[in-house]
Order: structure tokens, then sequence, then C-alpha cells
């Protein structure tokens, strides 16, 4: 129950992001905008719930196609890869950035379908004093019996003024930073092989304990 309740906060915090092309130029309007459209991504989720069990692919499909405009997954997948990332072809980053993004709904899909209904309550939005195209966003997934869990956004404002997300903390865990310490390891294990470790990441990804990491945070 500890396991599939972590798993569902991971997927639920990477995917919950609809930021368009707004611009935010105070906290507050940042705050109400993160949360107007999160609400109706939570509805959208619980709509297509049963198509994940009837059509995997499409409701895969959906949920990326919902979500590649506003989540930078390519910003993102690039962190993942930290230093390593200088070492491959543009085929690779993209290989890559498509295989990171499957491997979190493989991984995680299951709970979050399968979650009892719960809410998301958007507290607070912070913009960074000194980079006002940085900032975090406060919230909380408040579950069926009432347990509450922090989760905090990491965004940034792009070139258009759209606020994208770039990671995410869930209980005090650092996933962007847990994932790529993951890379990291994959790197060694294959002895600098990059390749290899971007066709195993799926395994990689489905044997990184993160809900013990969220559960002992």
């Amino acid at each position: 129950m500890v396991i599939f309740k972590q798993r569902f906060l991971i997927l639920l915090a990477l995917t919950l992001v609809l930021v368009g092309p707004v611009r935010a130029d105070a906290a507050d309007e940042l705050r109400q905008y993160v949360d107007e459209n999160t609400q109706q991504l939570v509805e959208k989720l619980n709509k297509e719930k049963g198509l994940y069990e009837s059509d995997p692919e499409a409701f895969y499909a959906s949920m990326d196609e919902a979500l590649s405009e506003f989540v930078d997954f390519r910003r993102i997948a690039a962190r993942v890869m930290g230093r390593y990332a200088r070492q491959t072809t543009p085929e690779q980053r993209d290989a890559f950035v498509a295989k990171f993004k499957r491997s979190l709904f493989d991984s995680y899909a299951q709970a979050l379908v399968n979650a009892d209904n719960f809410e998301i309550v958007v507290k607070e939005a912070a913009i960074h004093p000194q980079h006002d195209d940085r900032a975090s966003v406060d919230m909380e997934v408040i579950s069926s019996s009432g347990n509450r869990y922090p989760v905090i956004y990491s965004m940034y404002r792009n070139g258009e003024g759209r606020w994208l997300m770039e990671n995410v903390i869930v209980e005090g865990v650092n996933i962007g930073l847990a994932f790529r310490d993951r890379f990291t390891q994959e790197m060694e294990q294959n002895r600098g092989q990059i390749q290899a470790v971007i066709d195993g990441w799926s395994d990689a990804v489905e044997s990184l304990n993160l809900d013990e990491e969220v559960n002992q945070s």
C-alpha cells in the first residue's frame, strides 16, 4: 500500500502540470493559473482512467499530447543525463527524451489510474527575487482518507513567456536529482556506453526505488 501510494504521487507530480502561454508577472497570478489548469487536468485524468485498461497506447498518447507543450521533458531529460549529455548525438538525445517519458508512464501509470479520489490544492507560488524567470509552486495532494502529501514544482519561463515545469520535489525527494544519480550509476555499470544506458533506461527506472526514498524522507 505504501509503495502504491508513493508511485501514485511520483507520477502525479510529474504529470499534473498544465501551464500555458500566460505571462505571470506576479506570484499570485502564477498560482491561480497553475491551480485552474491543474484542476482541468485532474478532470481529464478522471474521465480517461478507463482508457488505460482498454487501450494503454491511446491513454499514453492522450497524456503525452496534453503535456508536451507544458512540461519541458527535453530540459528534464538533459538534466538527468547531466554531463553525459555532451557525449550524445542529436538522435540519441531525441531517443532518450522519448524513452524517459515512456518509462515514467510504464512504471507508474497503474498507480495513478487506480488511485481513489484525490484533491490537489495549489497553496502558493514564489518567483525568485533575483531571477524573475524562475519560480516554485507549493502544492498538496490530499487523498480520499485525508492524508496530505507536499509537492513542489520548480518552474522556469521560456523566451515566449510560457511557464514550464523543469523539476519536482515529492515529500522532500528531488525527483530530477534521483533520476540523474541513477543515470550516472548506469553509465558506470555500462562502462560509459551511453547507447546501452539509453536502450536499458526503462528497466533502470523500474528498478529505481523512488518509493523507498520518498517514504524515508
